[in-house]
């Protein structure tokens, strides 16, 4: 029977994962604040969120959101280029544009969609795509689906970058070099003056995705600003979902490229728009990063105090990666916070290369100095206890 075969494949598929450690489960969480869950029956202060500024539980935000629901439904009901394009789209979009410095913005559902529609829209077969060895796996999909040529460099490296621009992009046409402002596994920031510089030297299009950054660094407005002069990059894009505590993403660019966005981009084009509650607690979420100096800066501090206690490197981003080399010491090391209160989830291949699984430790607004302490303490215990080895210890 076919269903018979195809439950056969999913089962030596998830057997292999298994074998490897590798098989995960999703596992329902309570969160009953910014930092707060309950799990498996148990209360725990999660360092594993990426609501960095704490606005998922804001509650200008949550209202802004039921309001929306009243006045608007509670979705969208078609593709925005049918009747889903509500008019907080165009609010949404003026902020994100004047916040970010372009001309003009577009938003789509979520980080992924845009990546896989961004690329497809800009580049071809006669085209290149060059993406940071570590950058995201929507990057490599979007890249795909263009069916341009792909190369990567070497991370956070313009060398590299220029020795592939170098190798490859004559025999392109149109040229893209794609990269992350904060990177989501490691927390380190781009070198984004030198990526730009060859790029421009190249005659390539440099596009950042700041999932990570934006609402934390260059007082908001995402990586590109924390940059003093700021260099020019042609493709911002960003997402809702993170540090603005809601759901989508969107691509900050000239206007003719937002068009472009618009007419070309099939992740947007061929899927429903985001519910209007979702939009709307994002206009407020956007006004809050803008204006919101205090809450900005305390995931930063607060990443700061814990490396400071526990003796790492100094931080680029509210990210803070412990790395631990073996999956099962990874998972080992998260169940024993679990144990002391405290939620860090393992990070395991595929999402980070062979032989690097982590305790990715993320700090939000709305952790107290007393959690962060909390969990420093905790893992200074485990050390000490040698289940996972001293990472990048500072001198």
């Amino acid at each position: 029977m076919p269903n018979e075969s195809l439950d056969r494949f999913a089962k030596s598929k998830l057997d292999k994962l298994i074998a490897h450690g590798l098989r995960r489960s999703i596992v329902d969480t309570h969160r009953i604040d910014a930092v707060n869950i309950r799990r498996n029956g148990r209360d725990l202060v999660s360092f594993c969120c990426n609501d960095y500024l704490g606005l998922t539980h804001h509650p200008a935000v949550k209202a802004a959101s039921a309001a929306a629901v009243e006045k608007f439904g509670a979705g969208a009901g078609a593709s925005r280029l049918i009747t889903g394009n509500h008019d907080l789209y165009t609010e949404l979009e003026v902020k994100l544009a004047r916040l970010k410095g372009t001309e003009a913005a577009c938003v789509f559902g979520s980080g992924y969609m845009a990546n896989s529609g961004i690329l497809p829209a800009l580049a071809g077969p006669e085209d290149l795509i060059v993406i940071d060895e570590l950058g995201h796996a929507s990057m490599h999909m979007g890249a795909r689906a263009s069916r341009a040529r792909i190369e990567t460099f070497a991370h956070n490296d313009p060398d590299d970058l220029a020795e592939v621009l170098c190798r490859a992009r004559c025999d392109a046409g149109t040229c893209l070099v794609v990269t992350e402002g904060v990177f989501s596994m490691d927390g380190d920031r781009a070198p984004l003056p030198g990526l730009a510089a060859v790029a421009e030297q190249h005659e390539a299009w440099l596009m950042v995705d700041d999932a990570h950054g934006f609402g934390i660094l260059g007082d908001g407005r995402g990586s590109v600003f924390d940059f003093e002069p700021p260099p020019s990059i042609p493709l911002q894009m960003g997402t809702l979902s993170k540090a603005a505590g809601v759901y989508g993403a969107f691509l900050c660019a000239s206007t003719p490229v937002v068009e472009l966005m618009k007419n070309r981009a099939r992740s947007l084009v061929y899927t429903t728009g985001l519910p209007p509650s979702v939009v709307a607690g994002a206009i407020v979420a956007v006004d809050l990063i803008a204006s919101d100096t205090e809450r900005r800066a305390r995931p930063m501090s607060h990443a700061h105090t814990f490396c400071d206690t526990v003796g790492l490197a100094p931080p680029q981003s509210p990210i803070v990666p412990v790395i631990v080399g073996d999956e099962a010491a990874a998972l080992d090391a998260s169940s024993a916070l679990e144990e002391a209160g405290f939620l860090v989830t393992p990070i395991r291949p595929p999402t980070v290369p062979a032989g690097t699984s982590r305790l990715r430790i993320t700090f939000t607004a709305d952790h107290s100095d007393e959690q962060v302490e909390g969990l420093a303490n905790a893992l200074k215990r485990l050390l000490s206890q040698e289940m996972i080895a001293r990472p990048a210890v500072k001198g």
